[in-house]
């Protein structure tokens, strides 16, 4: 059962439009929620995802108009990738040869072929052929074909000076073991995990730190099936790492606490419940702009400074 993999990837953006547009038209994901930044409540938060917004497949964003580019470095996520089926790199390779997406050749990481690639606004992203997930769930409301579309991520690669601190966070609290090592690369993988469940590390001391910004990723969440199944992620980052987390957080469709491992990556544990259709009926999923309880009243002052992204 998919638990201890991750549960999404927040990153930031810049022009909110812009972002909707490519990863709606450009690489078909659905659009699972409308909402805004519940502690920046003139930001516009997009959750990105499959059908049903299912946990292992939501990339989401904040997008601010104007923001600065981010420096990649130590202590953040490399690269985010997804999963495809293994036949499909080269109709993505051409697709993005024809949307004028920035890529690179493809080549082999782990045995697995990699097409690495940007969105508009720098975000460092991949997509990974993977054998026999040709019938895995996936969105395929866009002109992506169904044999083709991304099916959940694959993982996470953070750069960071050295692996092993940030591997025992790994292994003890969210259950992944390390399964191989090419070249700088430390790959983890969560046992009995499909969906999310694989992190590389790719060591790299002497870099700058990261920068965050355009492109950055924000924070990385692993899941938890409940709330004490994160008490219980909690007690043991406390007794086992001295590492305390922040008081948990209602985020409407999952609750969230937060720390830096030791790489200085920051990390949310998030629930799997109750999910994104807790406010909105699944085939509606990211039509409207849904606001949490202690915001609703202010919604015409909300949507009237929020940018138009139809």
């Amino acid at each position: 059962m998919n638990r201890n993999g991750i549960h999404h990837v927040t990153a930031i953006a810049g022009n909110a439009r812009r972002n909707v547009e490519f990863y709606t038209r450009t690489l078909g994901l659905r659009l699972v929620k409308k909402t805004v930044n519940f502690d920046d409540p003139g930001t516009y938060h997009f959750y990105y995802g499959d059908e049903a917004g299912s946990p292992g497949t939501i990339l989401t964003f904040f997008p601010w108009d104007h923001v600065a580019p981010g420096r990649l470095g130590i202590g953040e996520a490399q690269e985010t990738a997804f999963r495809v089926p293994e036949g499909s790199i080269g109709y993505w390779t051409q697709r993005f040869v024809e949307k004028g997406v920035s890529h690179s050749a493809p080549v082999k990481r782990f045995g697995e072929t990699v097409l690495a690639f940007k969105d508009p606004h720098g975000m460092r992203l991949s997509l990974v052929g993977v054998s026999g997930i040709e019938n895995a769930p996936a969105w395929i409301g866009t002109d992506v074909p169904a044999e083709h579309a991304i099916r959940g991520f694959h993982s996470v690669n953070l750069l960071l000076a050295e692996a092993a601190p940030t591997g025992a966070i790994l292994t003890d609290i969210f259950g992944f073991r390390e399964i191989g090592r090419e070249g700088s690369l430390v790959r983890f993988k969560a046992e009995g995990t499909e969906i999310g469940g694989i992190v590389d590390v790719h060591e790299a001391g002497g870099f700058l730190p990261a920068r965050m910004g355009g492109g950055s990723v924000h924070h990385i969440a692993f899941r938890a099936a409940d709330d004490a199944g994160q008490e219980e992620m909690v007690r043991k980052l406390v007794e086992n790492h001295g590492i305390r987390t922040t008081e948990q957080k209602d985020r409407n469709y999952f609750r969230s606490v937060y720390f830096r491992e030791p790489g200085h990556v920051l990390f949310e544990i998030a629930t799997d419940i109750p999910g994104f259709a807790a406010d909105e009926a699944p085939a509606k999923l990211g039509e409207a702009l849904k606001l949490p309880d202690f915001l609703e009243k202010r919604r015409s002052q909300i949507e009237a400074v929020l940018p138009e992204i139809a």
